[in-house]
């Protein structure tokens, strides 16, 4: 009797309990990843012709069910073409698996060093763009610039960026308390929406985190405005103390989610 009642909680009770949690976990999860890129803009759309398409079901509208049913196709691809940045981030990020990983693990000291360098550079009028690599390797980012592999320090950033040397002009990638390259040169921004008045820096901050997980931190050589560049967007003219904050949170062990860091504003 006892081996019956077993099987009947385990396929009425528990099995669906599982079945509801994992689900449950999994939808939770890949809303995060999309609501850290504009394609939540997607899943807002998507919900909308869905319920167009819920009206028109009900109430028969047959002209509006076969525009909808004609334009299905069509609609996928342009879909596909218009966020394909935002997509490839999406599946990038499950693929190295940010469903189950939380954090990266850097060093608090590490990035007040950086920041100090950055407000030093600021009242020079030098500009300056440096990454934190995540989870995704930057190995060909690095073998286009110039390796250093030094130890990170204020005097090494506000040397390579505050006077007119051979790598000034590209982003300096720092990782584990070392600067690991300099010099090197970050894809573009694919984005239609950014703002005319952002220089180059901001659009390959910009494109950089559209194609990895990486943090970047840009300095505005016109208007030494500090400016912090993850997950496909690009967050301007932030205080020295929110960018301390936010690069904490992003990039620490004990720091909070990135979702936490979204009270700083989003350019467009």
């Amino acid at each position: 009797m006892d081996y019956f009642r077993d099987i009947w909680f385990i396929e009425n009770v528990f099995r669906p309990l599982l079945d509801v949690g994992i689900l449950s976990f999994l939808i939770y999860q890949i809303y995060r990843l999309i609501a850290q890129t504009r394609a939540v803009q997607l899943l807002k759309g998507a919900f909308f012709l869905l319920i167009i398409y819920a009206v028109a079901f009900f109430f028969h509208l047959e002209t509006l069910l076969w525009i909808m049913h004609s334009l299905a196709t069509v609609l996928v691809i342009v879909v596909a073409i218009v966020f394909q940045p935002e997509l490839r981030a999406i599946f990038t990020r499950i693929g190295r698996g940010d469903l189950f990983k939380l954090s990266t693990g850097a060093n608090v000291e590490h990035i007040e060093t950086v920041v100090n360098a950055l407000e030093v550079l600021a009242g020079r009028k030098r500009g300056a763009l440096i990454v934190f690599p995540r989870q995704v390797g930057l190995k060909n980012l690095i073998d286009n610039g110039t390796r250093l592999n030094a130890e990170l320090s204020s005097s090494l950033i506000i040397t390579i960026f505050g006077y007119d040397t051979p790598l000034h002009d590209g982003a300096a990638v720092v990782q584990g308390g070392r600067l690991i390259s300099a010099g090197c040169f970050l894809p573009l921004s694919e984005q239609i929406d950014i703002r005319r008045s952002f220089g180059t820096r901001h659009r390959a901050a910009l494109g950089m985190a559209e194609e990895t997980d990486s943090v970047i931190l840009v300095l505005s050589e016109e208007t030494g405005a500090l400016s912090l560049a993850y997950d496909a967007n690009l967050h301007y003219d932030l205080s020295a103390k929110e960018v301390s904050r936010t690069l904490r949170n992003l990039l620490t062990a004990g720091g909070e989610s990135a979702e936490d860091s979204e009270d700083i504003s989003v350019a467009s």
